[in-house]
């Protein structure tokens, strides 16, 4: 259905434009816009997206004057004279009815449910720009007010002038005594340091190479923020305690088997051995128990799925801190945890009636993102996807082409948060249709990590044909990527428009918080088969990458990269949250 236009716009070259209704010019005509101004009173905003309504009462449950109905799909008031008609082709139109029965300037009435002008003589929404400077101006002061007397009310992030830290006499005097002279490998970075195979663990080393690299979580370990001596300690009651609690440099932490399992502990001590300036390839032997502790059903010398050890992973350092604070936090909370606070995000999932148009949204914490790799699309679709986007150069895929086309993480994602219809054997219960209707969902970001990680769904189960297999199609990733497009606020202003008023604090302050423009800087690759495969990572040092292949360590060119057959890719953010002025870089 095509909207009205009451003001006229001279667009060259298009005669195609909706005339403007003659009943809505007829009636600002008659009356101003003093009615419209009198609707702000009655303007509410409804849950979740922010949409608003008019409603004389919160409660009111409008019902329509001549046949008393409410479930309709859509009812109108009228703004000169208030009678709620419903409008329900085919049926027949009480709201038509009512304009022809009533004088000139009855025509114009409001959506109850959308706060949008309707013509019951044209039977067509039709557009008034002060009318929809009204609705706005009241939304926006409609959503301040409730923000500030919500008892929901978010804490904001404080936006403080960035200092620089300087240690004072107390500080350097620690410093210098504590200190110790690292030794650096002149021709590879600090804390590049290849892992020892302990057995098929190359699962485990492609993934910690990742993470030991990873700069928010480096930066937490290697500033002491979780001292393992400290730790242990308190834990134990000082029956293992260590004299001072001082930290060793070059130690590889595999010591003390009588203290408690903690994996934040066991990372702890990894940090301090990798970053050690030792050459020698490091042997996680202490982690692996660990972790086999926790994930007991995983206790193996067989191979295992990378990504299953990451998600294992995180899961065992958010579950020790769960049970030293003695509270529960929420994975997408952010802050409990240091795991969390690099990786946790949340996703929010938007399922429409199709018939009424009522969302119900709920939003998902999540660690990570799994995509489907793209089917293939024939070589025109896929140049059009690849002039959509930028992906930072270009690749040399004459080899990688496998399995019928060259899928990209931009067309993932883009696949990710496209709308997709439910089939007939899914409908969900619709509140206002109070029946159960067919419907179409659609994924969202509502908040981004600091570190993004994508996981590539290459292998494949089948349940009916009792089969797995391997799904060998090469991925075009970008070294840098831009996540605006799939953030919630971009997703539902391209579907509703500009009229998107925040309701609970999400959209609008999620998405600006952070940036949304992200680096990759750790590649997960898996070769082989499914059952006898081979993970190496690819780590990017000072704009340098390298192989990490168990306990080789070799530079290698970006164009080796790009070929590589992707499984897990980690994004950071290129902005923080706090940025030095040029003096304080200066200095």
């Amino acid at each position: 259905m095509s909207s009205k236009i009451n003001h006229h716009h001279h667009i060259n070259g298009h005669d195609s434009i909706p005339p403007p209704c003659p009943h809505l010019a007829d009636f600002c005509s008659r009356n101003g816009t003093k009615p419209f101004h009198l609707l702000q009173n009655c303007l509410r905003i409804k849950p979740p997206h922010g949409r608003a309504s008019i409603r004389r009462d919160p409660s009111e449950i409008p019902r329509c004057g001549a046949c008393g109905v409410s479930s309709v799909p859509r009812i109108y008031a009228c703004v000169t004279c208030a009678t709620i008609s419903c409008h329900a082709p085919p049926e027949p139109s009480h709201a038509a009815a009512h304009a022809a029965s009533m004088a000139p300037g009855h025509e114009i009435s409001v959506d109850v449910d959308r706060a949008e002008l309707f013509c019951c003589a044209c039977r067509d929404y039709v557009y008034d720009r002060d009318f929809d400077a009204a609705v706005v101006l009241s939304s926006k002061a409609n959503n301040i007010h409730s923000n500030v007397n919500s008892d929901n009310l978010r804490k904001k992030r404080r936006i403080v002038e960035y200092r620089p830290w300087l240690p004072d006499i107390h500080e350097r005097v620690l410093v210098n005594n504590n200190s110790s002279v690292l030794n650096f490998v002149e021709d590879r970075p600090w804390g590049l340091r290849g892992l020892n195979n302990l057995g098929n663990t190359c699962f485990m080393n492609s993934v910690l190479q990742a993470l030991l690299h990873t700069p928010p979580l480096r930066n937490y370990f290697l500033s002491d923020r979780h001292n393992r001596y400290y730790c242990q300690q308190k834990k134990s009651g000082n029956e293992n305690g260590v004299v001072g609690g001082k930290r060793s440099n070059g130690g590889d932490g595999n010591g003390g088997k009588g203290l408690r399992l903690c994996l934040a502990c066991d990372m702890d001590a990894m940090f301090s051995a990798v970053f050690s300036g030792n050459p020698v390839p490091y042997s996680p032997a202490k982690f692996l128990y660990s972790w086999w502790q926790h994930a007991a059903n995983l206790a193996s010398y067989e191979q295992q799925d990378a990504h299953e050890f990451f998600i294992s992973m995180l899961d065992g350092i958010h579950e020790k801190v769960e049970k030293d604070r003695h509270k529960t936090h929420g994975l997408g909370h952010g802050d409990c945890c240091i795991a969390h606070r690099v990786f946790s995000g949340i996703l929010r999932s938007d399922v429409m009636c199709t018939a009424c148009g009522f969302t119900s949204t709920k939003y998902d914490p999540c660690v990570d993102i799994s995509l489907d790799l793209e089917p293939y699309l024939g070589s025109s679709a896929k140049s059009m996807s690849l002039k959509t986007h930028s992906c930072n150069g270009e690749v040399d895929c004459t080899n990688s082409s496998q399995n019928g086309g060259i899928s990209t993480l931009i067309g993932c994602l883009d696949r990710f948060t496209r709308p997709e219809r439910l089939g007939s054997d899914q409908k969900f219960f619709c509140q206002q249709c109070q029946v159960r209707q067919e419907s179409l969902k659609q994924m969202s970001i509502r908040k981004l990590p600091l570190v993004s990680c994508f996981h590539i769904k290459r292998f494949e189960h089948s349940s009916i044909r009792k089969m797995s297999r391997k799904v060998d199609r090469y991925l075009q990733f970008p070294f840098s990527l831009d996540m605006a497009p799939y953030l919630s606020s971009s997703i539902l202003r391209s579907r509703f428009g500009n009229r998107i008023f925040p309701f609970d604090g999400d959209e609008a302050d999620a998405s600006n918080e952070m940036s949304s423009e992200f680096e990759l800087f750790a590649v997960v690759t898996h070769t082989g088969k499914l059952d006898s495969g081979h993970y190496v990572t690819y780590l990017r040092l000072s704009n340098q990458w390298y192989k990490c292949d168990d306990s080789w360590i070799t530079q290698v060119n970006e164009n080796i990269v790009r070929a590589a057959q992707g499984y897990m890719m980690f994004y950071v953010q290129k902005m923080l949250y706090y940025k030095a002025g040029e003096k304080q870089v200066a200095q």
